[in-house]
């Protein structure tokens, strides 16, 4: 009985291997992997304001600068000329010197646009804070400072200070604000101390010998807090004031007219650029002497530096005949050599913007090195140029403007960009 039972028992498997073989293999399935997707959030913005004429309300255009695209555009108020980012770059404050008003809002939303309004006169040009709580802004009319609180958006001091305050620089500790008074044709300009905690005059800021105050139009701050730099276009010196006692312990020549200025926290320079004389001058700012280098730019308009030392970047536009050409010198920071150069656009004399200042062709690099970004007053756009290659990656039209169509039924003239200010 067991042998027959163990051949059937022997059969059944047999059968079983069978069936098994006659079916369908095992295959492993293939699920897609779906890769993850960029955070809609964006770190790194680029902000730029535009001009709409005296009489409409300008435009701040937000970039994303990890997707090159606009992701808000504000309204402000009538003539935007500067802005700093606050609160890690969480807000934006706008200086409208047409309207006397400053206009706050978040860069990553055109709505709400908060309006703090300045009494009548003020024409605020200039905003600035190393702070989280308080801004500061230079009023030209009123020849007044005045400190704005983040928390609600209310004016809680303001103090009068030097002749057409245009430029001002809060030291990194917050211990002192620095204005640049450029002053007028008949009243020389100076350079005005505060305390910032509640605005009360130092004494003011007395020049070299050799280099006197005539206009100031800048200034800026190392970022140790132990040293100021103001830039006089009218002697064409930079200063170097000691922020512990508010004495000049270096002078610079950079030429007269010169009048944009910027601070290299990384190789530790500060560069100047002159469009009347067609150079970018680089300072050493490790030493009170500030010893120079100057390189030929014809026409330099605006500078920034790319955040990890390498490149500098620096704005200039010629005219030649009927048309207005402009253009972006990349520098190798360690030498100032010509890397290349970046043609941007031409444009006839007709469209170009009235004022060859540095507004004209704003410039800034964004906070990860990958962009920089260059407003075009004259083009009407903003020049996107890629750090990787260093070439001209697009060029984003600035918002249309409110001023009639060249021909019926056109298109409105695109707005006038005048400030690029870049986040963290």
């Amino acid at each position: 009985m067991k042998a027959p039972r163990a051949v059937r028992v022997c059969a059944i498997l047999l059968l079983l291997l069978a069936w098994t073989a006659c079916g369908d293999y095992f295959r492993p399935v293939a699920f897609p992997v779906v890769p993850t997707q960029p955070n809609p959030a964006f770190t790194h913005v680029a902000v730029i304001l535009t001009d709409n004429g005296t009489n409409n309300p300008g435009a701040s255009t937000t970039i994303d600068v990890s997707g090159d695209s606009n992701v808000s555009q504000a309204t402000v108020g009538l003539m935007p000329v500067h802005a700093t980012l606050v609160a890690a770059a969480t807000r934006v404050y706008v200086a409208d010197r047409l309207d006397d008003t400053i206009s706050e809002f978040s860069p990553g939303a055109p709505t709400p646009v908060t309006t703090i309004s300045l009494p009548s006169g003020s024409a605020p040009v200039f905003v600035n804070t190393t702070e989280s709580s308080t801004v500061y802004v230079a009023n030209s009319g009123t020849n007044t400072v005045s400190a704005i609180s983040v928390t609600n958006n209310a004016i809680t001091n303001t103090t009068a200070v030097g002749t057409n305050p245009v430029s001002l620089a809060e030291t990194f500790d917050a211990l002192k604000l620095y204005v640049a008074n450029q002053g007028t044709n008949a009243i020389p300009g100076s350079v005005s101390s505060l305390n910032p905690i509640d605005l009360s005059l130092n004494p003011p800021v007395v020049a070299s010998a050799t280099a006197p105050w005539v206009s100031p139009v800048w200034a800026i701050a190392r970022n140790d807090s132990q040293r100021v730099y103001i830039l006089d276009k009218g002697s064409g010196y930079v200063s170097a004031i000691d922020a512990s006692n508010d004495t000049v312990v270096g002078t610079a020549k950079v030429g007269v007219g010169a009048d944009y200025m910027i601070y290299d926290l990384v190789r530790n320079r500060v560069y100047v650029t002159n469009p009347a004389n067609g150079t970018l001058t680089s300072l050493d700012a490790s030493t009170d002497a500030l010893i120079a280098s100057t390189v030929s730019i014809p026409n330099a308009v605006s500078v920034a530096a790319l955040g990890d030392g390498t490149r500098v970047y620096v704005s200039s536009a010629a005219i030649s005949g009927n048309t207005v050409s402009s253009q972006v010198t990349v520098l190798r920071s360690a030498d100032l050599s010509v890397k290349t150069t970046v043609p941007l656009a031409s444009v006839p004399i007709s469209k170009a913007c009235t004022e060859q200042t540095w507004s004209d062709l704003s410039i800034a690099a964004a906070g990860d090195y990958s962009r920089v970004y260059v407003g075009n007053c004259d083009a009407g756009n903003i020049a996107i140029i890629q750090t990787s290659n260093d070439t001209l990656l697009l060029k984003m039209a600035a918002p249309l403007s409110s001023q009639p169509p060249a021909s019926p039924g056109g298109t409105p003239p695109p707005q006038n960009p005048v400030f690029v200010v870049a986040g963290p």
